[in-house]
């Protein structure tokens, strides 16, 4: 697609910068890699870094500590990892190990990871506060306790243990909501492989075929721009396109069906997410038609309210306004509008929310609300608007023709100084836009 982007060493610098700061001079951070994870019996999953120390070293391996020492005359920024090793390397391919570390991600200092028990009591020692992700790792958990116990061991010799254990979250997170114009163009690149796999998928559909053909459609346009699916896709045809979080994607595919796809590329750590949802025939049906207009136009009343300044929640607020107004209007709901939003009549066709943050992770860090209220929002977040519908198939409270039916539109949405950027944008997403497009790719054949 384009040549491939790389991170900048001085933005993984900046970032740590930043959070030292925050940090202050007295403060230790520790940050493991990810374990590797068993997949059955001796083959592993995929391995996927820890997301904290992707966004501040982007070190790749498994077996590593990133340790974060503010003010530390003989270096602020060490990382512990494993050594190279001609034979380990044959079998898993090469290792950066300590100093090729150094060197490409801009470290002050690397150990070998079997020095951890040996020099991490010392870093420890006259520090007051460690900040750290407790509970996410028991084994590593458990080993911090020993080295603070060591320190603890040794203050009849003048020693200073820490006296404070912080959640690493409460720095991190705030830092990771927001994203930097490096982080950004990785996001866009990230949008622009999935908006050409959801294009793809729309291209390849015909009554007949199965779910995982089109997932394959799909992931083979990721693996092509170098990107892997960001989480499991959900390719849900007719009625599997009610169940939120689908992912068998082994189901046919039928003539008069809609397919709803909820896709997207994760490249060099940063992901996308996207849900379209259109016909298998190339058509929409009339009651498909409505509502789907119905979730366009719920998704348009959301991202009039994507600025700077206004609530985060407003945009929920929004979708379920115009929602339960149509749902209302076609007779699927009864009573008054007012009534309905109150009582959350409509979440029968409607149970989840209208967004998330996205970034390092699909459902990214960063609080919504403060002090109670929802979060003001403010330039360089970034974050998905996803209204929906699903009519259950036996749901026999609505007209049998509305049954069976399940839309969602959504797209990655920036927060710019004076408004916002689509960074999806690319992607057919109203009826007409759909069927066009599903037109003109039969043409082209």
């Amino acid at each position: 697609m384009h040549k491939p982007l790389t991170m900048p060493a001085k933005a993984y610098a900046r970032r740590r910068k930043q959070l030292m700061r925050i940090a202050g001079d007295d403060a230790i951070l520790i940050l493991p890699a990810a374990p590797e994870r068993v997949r059955s019996r001796d083959t592993h999953y995929p391995y996927r870094q820890d997301s904290d120390l992707l966004y501040l070293t982007g070190f790749p391996e498994p077996e590593a500590v990133l340790v974060l020492v503010p003010g530390r005359a003989h270096g602020e920024t060490v990382l512990f990892c494993r050594e190279r090793d001609q034979d380990r390397e044959g079998w898993d391919g090469p290792r950066f190990g300590t100093e090729g570390a150094v060197e490409a991600f801009g470290l002050d200092d690397a150990y070998p990871i079997t020095d951890l028990d040996d020099i991490l009591p010392g870093l420890l020692e006259g520090r007051s506060r460690v900040y750290y992700h407790f509970g996410r790792d028991a084994e590593f958990d458990l080993k911090l306790i020993g080295w603070v116990n060591r320190v603890r061991a040794m203050m009849k010799m003048g020693n200073k243990p820490p006296h404070e254990f912080l959640e690493l979250g409460h720095l991190l997170d705030e830092l990771r909501l927001f994203k930097d114009r490096d982080e950004l163009r990785f996001m866009q690149r990230a949008a622009d492989i999935s908006v050409a796999a959801h294009e793809a998928a729309m291209r390849a559909v015909r009554p007949g075929m199965h779910e995982y053909e089109l997932q394959a459609e799909l992931e083979r346009v990721f693996r092509a721009n170098d990107a892997v699916p960001a989480y499991g896709s959900i390719v849900g045809a007719g009625g599997n396109g009610c169940v939120l979080h689908y992912v068998a994607n082994n189901g046919p595919v039928h003539d008069g069906d809609l397919v709803l796809i909820d896709a997207g590329a994760e490249y060099r750590g940063y992901a996308a997410d996207i849900t379209r949802t259109f016909p298998a025939n190339g058509r929409f049906g009339k009651e498909q038609r409505i509502l789907h207009d119905l979730v366009c136009a719920a998704q348009a009343a959301a991202l009039a309210q994507a600025r700077p300044g206004t609530p985060y929640q407003a945009g929920h607020d929004a979708a379920v306004e115009t929602l339960t107004e149509g749902l209302l209007q076609h007779g699927l709901l009864k009573g008054k509008l007012a009534k309905n939003i109150a009582d959350g009549g409509y979440k029968r066709f409607y149970r989840h929310k209208t967004g998330h943050w996205i970034g390092i992770d699909v459902h990214d860090v960063g609080e919504y609300r403060i002090d109670g209220e929802s979060r003001l929002l403010e330039p360089g977040m970034v974050f998905t608007i996803e209204p929906g519908l699903y009519i259950a198939p036996d749901d026999t409270s609505v007209a049998a023709k509305w049954r069976g039916i399940g839309i969602r539109i959504e797209d990655d949405v920036l927060v710019t100084k004076d408004g916002h950027k689509v960074l999806t944008d690319g992607l057919a997403r109203s009826a007409d836009e759909v069927e066009a497009f599903m037109a003109q790719a039969r043409v082209g054949e």
